[in-house]
C-alpha cells in the first residue's frame, strides 16, 4: 500500500512516527513522512522517504517563548492551546496544499500532532481512509482525565467530560486557520470536531492499561521504537561510563525559554558530587560550566544510554518517560508544560518515580529528596519489573497489523 504519514511537533513527536514508517516499509508498504524539517533526522537514519513541512518549530518556540509561558506554573488549557495554535496556524494553508499534493493517489493517511486537523481535511478532500496516531491518550475515557488537565484537578466523575473540554478548546484555537486551509482546496468549512476515526497510540499498556470504555477501533499498541542500529559511542563517553558507578542522566529535551542556570544549579546541588550525564537539548547555552562529576552529552540514543544509567531526571515527555521505564531505571520527573504532568503522574502511580515537582518551582532540597527516593531499592526493583514487561511488547508490529486491518476494510 502507498501511505502518507503526517505529523508536526518536536523531535519527540516525529521520532515514533519515523519508526512506524520504517516498520510499515519493512512490511512492504510505500510510505512518505511529512514533518518539521528540523525533526527528520531519525527518518533519514532509518531510510524513510520524507519531506519538510513549512515552518520551524524550534525557532517558533525560542522566538515566542510561549512554552515558557505555559511552563510558568500555570499549565492552563488556555495557555497550552495558545502556544500550540500560534505555531501551526500560520502554516495551515501551506501544509494543506503539500499534503494533498503528496497524498494524491495514496491508499491511506496516518495523521498526528499539530497537523492532525489538516490531515483529516486532506483525507476528506482525497476521499481516502484516515487513521489518527498519537503518543498521548486523546480518546475520552472515565479511567483518567485528559492529559492536558492538571492531575487531581477534577473529580473522577468528570474524567470523560474533560476530553470534550480539551477538544473544544483545541478546535476553537485551530478552527479559523483550518477552515482557511480547507477553502484553499475547495472544501466547505468544518463545523464539528472529527470523531469516530480509528486511533493508534504508541503507548505502552504496561504504563497505561488500555481503558475498558474505549471504542473497538482504538488501540494502545506499545511504544513505537525501532530496534537500535549499531551505535558507536564517542570514546570520551565510553571512558566516562567505564570510570565508575552507573551515572544519573539529566536532560530536558526540547524545552526552551527556561531559566536553565537556576534549574541546573539546583540539579548540581542535589546530585551532590555523584556521577552524572547532562544533555543540554534545545535549552543549551554557550559557555556552559559544569563540575567535573558531570559529562555533557551530544545526541545519544536513549535506548542505548538509559540502561547504562542509575536514574533518569527528565521533563516528562511521552518518549523519554517510555524509554526510561523500558530501560528498567527509575525517573525523577520535573514537568514544564501540558501533558508532561500527566506522564509524571503515570510513572509515580506505577511506583517508578517519586511524586513530581514542577521544573519552575523545584529547589535543590526537594530534588535531593526525590533522587534519594528514586534510588531506593523498592523503587529500583519496581522499575526493573516494569522495564522487563515493557521489553516484551512489540508496539510497531501491533501498529502495522492494525493499519493493514483497518485499510483492508
Amino acid at each position: 500500500m502507498r501511505l502518507v504519514v503526517l505529523t508536526y511537533g518536536t523531535e519527540g513527536d516525529t521520532r515514533p512516527l519515523a519508526a512506524l514508517c520504517r516498520a510499515l516499509m519493512d512490511a512492504g508498504d510505500e510510505v512518505t513522512l511529512l514533518a518539521d524539517g528540523g525533526t527528520l533526522g531519525s527518518a533519514a537514519e532509518l531510510g524513510v522517504p520524507h519531506a519538510s513541512l513549512a515552518g520551524d518549530i524550534r525557532t517558533a518556540i525560542e522566538a515566542e517563548r510561549d512554552l515558557s509561558t505555559v511552563a510558568a506554573g500555570r499549565n492552563s488549557l488556555k495557555a497550552t492551546t495558545k502556544a500550540l495554535s500560534r505555531m501551526a496556524n500560520e502554516n495551515a494553508v501551506s501544509w494543506m496544499k503539500q499534503v494533498v499534493e503528496t497524498a494524491a493517489g495514496c491508499e491511506g493517511l496516518i495523521v498526528a500532532g499539530l497537523a492532525a486537523y489538516i490531515g483529516f481535511s486532506a483525507a476528506e478532500k482525497l476521499s481516502v481512509p484516515v487513521i489518527g496516531a498519537g503518543m498521548i491518550p486523546l480518546t475520552p475515557t472515565s479511567a483518567f482525565a485528559s492529559p492536558f488537565v492538571p492531575p487531581h484537578s477534577l473529580p473522577r466523575w468528570l474524567n470523560h467530560f474533560s476530553y470534550g473540554l480539551v477538544a473544544g478548546a483545541l478546535w476553537r484555537a485551530f478552527r479559523h486557520a483550518t477552515n482557511e486551509a480547507r477553502a484553499s482546496v475547495g472544501l466547505a468549512p468544518g463545523r464539528k470536531i472529527w470523531l469516530g476515526h480509528p486511533m493508534l497510540y504508541g503507548i505502552s499498556p504496561t504504563l497505561i492499561p488500555q481503558p475498558e470504555d474505549w471504542p473497538q477501533n482504538v488501540w494502545m499498541c506499545g511504544q513505537w521504537v525501532y530496534p537500535p542500529t549499531e551505535w558507536q559511542a564517542p570514546r570520551p563517553l565510553e571512558d566516562f561510563l567505564a570510570g565508575g558507578d552507573a551515572p544519573i542522566y539529566v536532560g530536558f529535551g526540547s524545552m526552551s525559554g527556561i531559566n536553565q542556570r537556576a534549574l541546573l544549579d539546583a540539579v548540581i546541588s542535589a546530585v551532590a558530587g555523584r556521577r552524572a550525564l547532562f544533555y543540554p537539548g534545545w535549552s543549551a547555552e554557550a559557555g556552559l560550566s559544569l563540575p567535573s562529576n558531570f559529562y555533557v552529552l551530544g545526541d545519544t540514543p536513549h535506548d542505548w544510554l538509559f540502561p547504562r544509567t542509575s536514574l533518569v531526571i527528565h521533563h516528562g515527555g511521552s518518549g523519554t518517560s517510555h524509554s526510561a521505564a523500558r530501560a528498567g531505571v527509575p525517573s525523577v520527573v520535573l514537568p514544564f508544560a501540558a501533558d508532561q504532568f500527566f506522564w509524571a503522574e503515570q510513572l509515580h502511580q506505577r511506583g517508578i518515580a517519586p511524586a513530581a515537582s514542577s521544573a519552575t518551582k523545584v529547589n535543590a532540597d526537594v530534588l535531593a529528596r526525590a533522587i534519594d527516593a528514586a534510588q531506593s531499592e523498592p523503587m529500583r526493583e519496581r522499575a526493573r519489573v516494569i522495564g522487563q514487561a515493557m521489553r516484551t511488547e512489540d508496539g510497531l508490529a501491533s501498529a502495522v497489523e492494525k493499519v493493514h486491518m483497518l485499510l483492508a476494510h
